[in-house]
């Protein structure tokens, strides 16, 4: 079993945070030119996935599914534009703005759980 070493993960995740951010920025600003095709990053999970990170069960009960759980709801026209104009421009604002927002929401969370964890290091490190 490989070690996982978290803060860089979590530097990994903040660096594909940062391109996806300007992937949005770049569509939203090029949301009028004629032609202009939608950009993305891809999912992050393909990027770790791709890495020399595997993530392993060590036991079957660690990882519990709900059978009667529900599923988690997907955005309308996910990995499609929702409109092309008749310009041949294929950016959506309103698909660019949730992506954004989920940015900016993931970004939190890498910081709040970075912090969190250096806190906790700190903590063994003084005693």
């Amino acid at each position: 079993m490989s070690v996982i070493h978290l803060f860089d993960l979590a530097s990994q995740q903040a660096r594909w945070l940062s391109a996806r951010h300007i992937a949005v920025a770049s569509n939203i600003a090029n949301a009028n030119t004629p032609g202009y095709k939608a950009v993305d990053v891809p999912a992050f999970e393909t990027v770790v996935g791709e890495s020399s990170v595997a993530l392993t069960t060590t036991n079957p009960l660690h990882i519990g599914t709900d059978p009667l759980s529900a599923e988690p709801a997907s955005i309308k026209g996910e990995g499609q534009p929702w409109e092309v104009s008749h310009s041949g421009n294929s950016v959506s604002l309103e698909q660019e703005l949730l992506k954004s927002g989920e940015v900016m929401s993931a970004y939190s969370l890498n910081r709040a759980v970075t912090k969190a964890f250096g806190q906790m290091l700190m903590m063994s490190v003084k005693g």
